[in-house]
């Protein structure tokens, strides 16, 4: 048995339940993880909420980091002992658990587990949409909304490594701040300021060769004003709820425009997509292209309050849980 947070029905922070949990033995092709640290994510609170449907009841959260305590027959990647991390895998919020061999990732020497927990699902979500939703070259100009938040800071700092124009939004005086030395050359607090008058200033009336958006609803169609001709517009989250194009015929009238909203699934499906993108994150961490900071720490058995503070927008930066 282990402690886990278990979702028995979808609703608000409330229904998250912190109680024993079964774990057994690991089958063909899995191992059983210690997990020493917990990211947390704003897909765990889609999930939660129901907003991305999971048949419950289920174990909450989709990244980790821990040490392998046993192995299942046909694995001869891993050894006991060795220090894991993976991302996108529900079932997180535990202090152990079982896990398929080719969705867990090694951590090397020079990273810390808090630190492989708190990146590894928002640097490969910064990877896929930088390097292959759209392959960000010097020179180019990017908007990104929430630049303060845990994937922002990696990706406005890998943007910024690449010899990209970051322009940031954040929401306080404070996030603002952040932002500026987190990787971007310019940050709109976007509750004083109108952002899309203001990328439009910045950038001398061209506009943005892309936005990335995991806002969502509150920053959708402003953001496709700040869009040069046939710019991308990329919405890759819905904090602020779902977005919807009644009339996608905006796309032409505002020069055009091309949008995706693409999901990390089907970015790293294969187990080599996966290594690859891992491989990168850790060398850009490790040779300080990505500065990692984690500003909040809550125990396992806080996931609702984690949670709150998560929707609430009080936390900056990466955000782990400790079990």
């Amino acid at each position: 048995m282990t402690k886990a947070v278990l979702v028995h029905h979808t609703g608000g922070p409330d229904v998250l339940s912190f109680e024993e949990h079964a774990v057994g033995a690991p089958g063909a092709g899995q191992v059983a993880l210690r997990q020493t640290a917990i990211g947390l994510n704003f897909i765990d609170t889609y999930q939660r909420s129901g907003l991305y449907p999971v048949q419950t009841p289920f174990v909450a959260g989709n990244e980790a980091a821990g040490v392998i305590t046993a192995l299942g027959d046909g694995v001869s990647d891993f050894r006991i002992g060795d220090r894991v991390a993976y991302q996108g895998v529900i079932g997180a919020y535990a202090g152990e658990r079982l896990i398929a061999a080719d969705r867990i990732v090694p951590i090397p020497d020079a990273i810390d587990d808090q630190t492989a927990a708190a990146i590894l699902l928002k640097g490969l979500t910064a990877y896929y949409l930088l390097f292959q939703t759209w392959p960000l070259a010097k020179g180019e100009t990017i908007l990104w909304h929430a630049a303060a938040g845990g994937t922002g800071q990696i990706a406005t700092q890998w943007a910024r490594a690449l010899g990209a124009t970051v322009i940031g939004t954040a929401g306080s005086d404070e996030k603002t701040a952040l932002a500026k030395a987190h990787g971007c050359d310019h940050v709109i607090n976007y509750n004083t300021e109108d952002f899309s008058a203001k990328v439009r200033e910045l950038t001398n009336g061209r506009g943005v060769d892309v936005v990335y958006d995991g806002v969502g609803k509150a920053t959708f169609d402003k953001s496709l004003d700040c869009l040069r001709p046939r710019g991308l517009m990329v919405s890759f989250g819905n904090a602020s709820g779902v977005v919807a194009i009644p009339d996608i015929t905006v796309l032409a009238r505002k020069g055009s425009l091309y949008v995706t909203r693409p999901t990390g699934v089907h970015y790293y499906s294969q187990r080599a997509e996966l290594l690859t993108g891992a491989k990168a994150l850790f060398a850009a961490v490790a040779d300080g292209s990505i500065k990692v900071q984690i500003k909040h720490s809550f125990p396992l058995a806080q996931a609702e309050e984690a949670h709150r503070a998560l929707e609430d927008r009080q936390t900056t930066g990466s955000v782990v849980l400790i079990p």
